[in-house]
């Protein structure tokens, strides 16, 4: 009987060679474990019409490239990887923005710490802690569509990064971007969503 796999700690290499053995039991483990990261992730870059396409794809894809799978990042980490170049592929393909990549260039790497905070700009909150400003039914609203309105990569990383607790390194990996790409990107997401919860508040 196959082992069954209950935690992250599981022996990775096992649990790949079941996946490529056809176990059910490791199939059903890792869908349960990554796929709505895998969602969340081609949600930010395509949007929510095509996301769930992306990602039916991208374990297509996973799954025939598993026996070359090399170990050289966690799976978890070479799954996102997947569905991320499978979103920007296909975000290219129907020429849904006129670019991916776009503004980046514009602050200098220096300017952010190592977390992808901006050093000399430091944007200050009012008062109300995050707990009392995500009660609020109007502003969730606000800030989700913010975010909507973000450009795909700038949605990507301060999906991973943000809410979903991936470092830079591993961003930069999984969206072929160097750290002083993450940090504008992540800087600039942030920026815009800091600057809608401002708007929201001088009209309350």
């Amino acid at each position: 009987m196959k082992k069954l796999f209950k935690s992250k700690r599981d022996d990775e290499n096992a649990l790949i060679q079941n996946l490529i053995d056809g176990d059910p039991v490791a199939f059903e483990h890792v869908v349960a474990e990554y796929h709505n990261l895998m969602l969340s992730v081609a949600r930010a870059i395509v949007g929510q019409s095509i996301a769930d396409e992306v990602v039916q794809e991208a374990w297509i894809s996973a799954i025939k490239a598993l026996p070359k799978f090399e170990g050289r990042s966690s799976l978890k980490t070479w799954l996102i990887q997947i569905v991320s170049n499978g979103a920007k592929s296909r975000v290219r393909r129907e020429n849904r923005y006129l670019s991916l990549d776009e503004g980046w260039e514009a602050v200098a790497a220096d300017k952010f710490d190592h977390t992808g905070h901006r050093i000399d700009n430091v944007l200050l909150w009012e008062q109300a802690t995050p707990e009392a400003l995500l009660a609020n039914e109007q502003l969730q609203v606000v800030i989700e569509h913010a975010f909507q309105a973000l450009p795909a990569m700038q949605r990507a990383a301060m999906t991973m990064i943000d809410m979903e607790g991936f470092k830079i390194e591993e961003v930069c990996n999984i969206l072929d971007i160097s750290s002083s790409n993450a940090r504008v990107l992540l800087h600039r997401a942030r920026v815009a969503v800091h600057q809608s919860i401002e708007q929201y508040q001088d009209n309350e």
